[in-house]
């Protein structure tokens, strides 16, 4: 962990409130916490998102803009809708690759969070952005039911993520891009 204590006041509240709340689970760390970790005032922290929920949901769309960049440059070479959909399962596996993996960000803090919040719209954005990004190239290639092909490539996505983390299972991408090339060639048919 990087300690945090650089940057602005929400930025470093940001940063430390990510470390912790990946690392440990949304509701085991405290605002406590979070705001020793990020050197500031209980105040800023009260100034600046107005609640824990607001500052679970704001790490979230930290997340969720980290994971866009990482897609974004594994579907820059990506030319046709086949390559583009496996370039996502790319991106996962790098993701996974990284110290400190544990899972999806989403499901962890969602499952902790009650429903209809902030932390339910953000993590509903998330996967609605998630399963665009296999909805678009499963229309692309002109499969019978793009949109059963997208639900079954986020599924697989998801499995993937659960095997990586809880099993440790650290063949879990390369097999989920398998499976999702499995899952293609069997759709074009």
């Amino acid at each position: 962990m990087s300690g945090v204590k650089t940057g602005s006041a929400s930025e470093r509240l940001l940063d430390a409130a990510g470390e912790l709340f990946y690392a440990e689970g949304v509701h085991s760390v405290g605002i406590d916490r979070v705001i020793e970790r990020a050197g500031v005032a209980k105040a800023s922290l009260y100034n600046t998102f107005g609640s824990k929920e607001s500052l679970v949901a704001a790490y979230l769309h930290q997340r969720h803009e980290r994971t866009r960049v990482r897609v974004e440059a594994a579907l820059a070479g990506a030319t046709t809708p086949r390559e583009r959909i496996l370039a996502v399962f790319e991106a996962q596996a790098r993701q996974m690759a990284e110290p400190g993996y544990r899972g999806c960000a989403f499901v962890a803090a969602s499952v902790e969070a009650p429903s209809g919040g902030a932390v339910g719209l953000a993590s509903h954005e998330y996967r609605a952005w998630l399963r665009g990004l296999f909805a678009g190239p499963a229309r692309e290639l002109g499969v019978a039911q793009p949109d059963e092909l997208a639900r079954r490539l986020h599924l697989i996505y998801d499995g993937a993520s659960i095997a990586g983390w809880m099993d440790s299972d650290h063949d879990a991408a390369a097999e989920a891009r398998a499976a999702a090339e499995t899952l293609i060639d069997a759709a074009a048919r």
